[in-house]
């Protein structure tokens, strides 16, 4: 199946000269969204994942999903002030300013193989922001993995250390 033909592009949203990959097309068709589900668990099938992130929000649309077709446990990155008990938290940048993602401090035990997975690899800031938190809670980054990848924003290169996939590409 090309997924590829599932993502509805908008032009000039939200503002002119973005061109932006609405993924709700492909959430609202099972057969294409159990695809995309499929296949990232064959990518990750044979690593030995103990843990899913998936960051807020549409991170959890994919994670949850996934951490049930790898028998492996799900964990929300949130936005500060969202998740209820002792929280780590990271700022990091955005074309527009600044943000801070948390995870609870007891999610993630030493030694624990973790993917992490959201819809879109932009800059990579969110996503390298996960990673840190993961280490520094004594988790081991198995994986990264994309439904889309913009590759003209060269978001992989702050992710180089780790093995990144994306199901689909696109320039912007």
């Amino acid at each position: 199946m090309n997924l590829e033909d599932k993502i509805r592009v908008i032009e000039d949203f939200p503002k002119e000269g973005i061109s932006f990959k609405d993924i709700t097309t492909l959430l609202k068709d099972k057969k294409a969204f159990k695809y995309a589900i499929d296949s990232f668990a064959e990518i990750l099938k044979d690593k030995n994942i103990d843990l899913v992130i998936g960051p807020e929000a549409r991170g959890f649309m994919f994670g949850a999903p996934l951490a049930y077709a790898l028998d492996a446990g799900f964990i929300p990155a949130r936005k500060k002030g969202k998740l209820p008990s002792e929280v780590l938290g990271i700022e990091y940048g955005l074309e527009y300013g600044k943000d801070i993602i948390e995870i609870h401090k007891d999610a993630i035990t030493n030694g624990a193989r973790v993917v992490i997975i959201d819809d879109l690899l932009a800059t990579g800031g969110t996503i390298e922001a996960v990673t840190k938190l993961v280490e520094e809670l004594g988790g081991e980054v198995v994986s990264i993995n994309f439904l889309i990848e913009l590759t003209g924003l060269n978001g992989r290169e702050k992710l180089k250390k780790y093995d990144v996939d994306s199901l689909i590409k696109y320039e912007f």
